[in-house]
Parts: structure tokens; C-alpha cells; sequence
């Protein structure tokens, strides 16, 4: 039975630390955005309505952080700033898919209500 436990908090703990690096409002939308490819700033800004760009530049610190994603900074004049997924940020494609798939599956579980 104490095995059992461990066990099953160990699973906890894993899916809280997935919860914290892509939970949130705007974490699982800037990744949708990113799986599509390189993008800028105002692309994301743009194509995430809703959000501020004081918002957006912190959940992309947090992700920058949490090594989901890559900032690359090209010294021109006006500055550019890309973003793009690493390969940890590209390995929670399958994540989002089987959330989306789960999704679809309890939208139409409510439907039939």
C-alpha cells in the first residue's frame, strides 16, 4: 500500500510541474501559436487577442525560463525579436493534442446532457 503512495505522488508532483510550466490562460495559446512556426512579437500580439504586452512579455520570460521557448535578438534598428519552440517546448505537442482530443471528447459528453 506505501508503495502505492509513493507512487502516486510521484505522479502528482509530474503532472503539477507540467500544470505550472503550460497552465494559465495565454501558456497553451503561445505554444498553438509557436507550433505553427518563428514568430515576432506583434505576430503573437496580434494573433492572441486579448492579452497586454505587458502579459505576453511575462509568460514569454516564464517560458524563455522554463526553456519551452528561444528568444533570438537581432541588432538592427528597429530591433527584432524572434521566438520559436526548443525541442522541450516541441515535446508537449503530443501533450496538447491528447488535451484537445480530451476536449472535443467532454464538449460532446456535455452536448448529449
Amino acid at each position: 500500500m506505501e508503495k502505492a503512495k509513493q507512487t502516486e505522488d510521484r505522479l502528482s508532483c509530474a503532472v503539477e510541474s507540467t500544470i505550472e510550466a503550460i497552465g494559465g490562460r495565454w501558456k497553451v495559446l503561445i505554444l498553438r501559436e509557436l507550433f505553427e512556426g518563428v514568430k515576432r512579437f506583434g505576430q503573437l500580439h496580434r494573433a492572441l487577442r486579448g492579452i497586454t504586452q505587458k502579459m505576453l512579455t511575462q509568460q514569454l520570460r516564464e517560458m524563455e525560463s522554463d526553456g519551452l521557448i528561444h528568444r533570438e535578438v537581432y541588432l538592427q534598428v528597429p530591433p527584432k525579436v524572434e521566438y520559436s519552440l526548443t525541442p522541450l517546448g516541441e515535446s508537449l505537442k503530443p501533450v496538447l493534442d491528447a488535451m484537445d482530443a480530451w476536449g472535443k471528447h467532454y464538449l460532446a459528453q456535455k452536448g448529449e446532457q
